[in-house]
């Protein structure tokens, strides 16, 4: 691949990523999203802060921040196209998570955690099937616990794992690998709710801040 591509794939990625998709709808409501809650950059504090269709709203256009990257990416790069998308993806996850946007609105590193982000890059990455069972184990444990960032964390295991064994007998290339950096920034992003689980202070789903 041209390093000019890779070099465009990954800015573009990180820039698209950076939207503060939150931020907007939260403001758009009279909310500062950095100042309530967790303090978080993604739907679920949004939901939580201005109420679950506010947060479902955040989360479809923070899937289409990864969904449109991934497009990007193959229609500029057609040769290239598997590893244009896996870099766009591991971009456009770390530009929500680490927004320049969002650094330049409030003076500090802020971001999200990617897991919506995450998801609109899987859907067009990962095998149907896998896809599919990711989305009914996170379904099914938020409808038993009500835990987001749970069912998240569940479900980049599940990926994770299905992504190494799938590309060691062959069925995915190689470069997928990579795509594991956007599980590693997904943990990195919750470790807080990691915290949080393990001591059963976890908000759940609904809850209001």
């Amino acid at each position: 691949m041209n390093p000019v591509s890779v070099v465009f794939i990954i800015v573009l990625g990180y820039i698209i990523g950076s939207v503060p998709s939150a931020y907007v709808v939260a403001r758009a409501k009279g909310v500062d999203i950095f100042k309530v809650g967790s303090g978080n950059m993604g739907a679920n504090n949004v939901a939580r802060a201005c109420g679950l269709q506010y947060g479902l709203l955040v989360w479809i256009l923070d899937g289409l921040k990864g969904v449109s990257v991934v497009l990007l990416a193959r229609w500029l790069t057609p040769d290239y196209r598997v590893t244009a998308s896996v870099l766009g993806a591991v971009a456009v996850v770390a530009g929500h998570n680490w927004s320049f946007l969002a650094t330049l609105i409030t003076g500090s590193i802020r971001g999200g955690k990617g897991a919506a982000t995450a998801s609109g890059t899987f859907i067009l990455l990962a095998p149907t099937l896998l896809v599919a069972a990711t989305l009914a184990l996170a379904t099914a444990i938020i409808l038993l616990t009500r835990y987001v960032s749970l069912a998240v964390l569940s479900s980049v295991v599940l990926a994770g794992t299905a992504i190494v064994i799938l590309v060691g007998i062959g069925l995915m290339e190689p470069v997928y690998s990579v795509y594991l950096l956007v599980g590693y920034m997904i943990f990195v992003r919750h470790r807080h709710n990691i915290r949080s689980l393990l001591s059963g202070t976890e908000r759940r789903l609904g809850d209001r801040v």
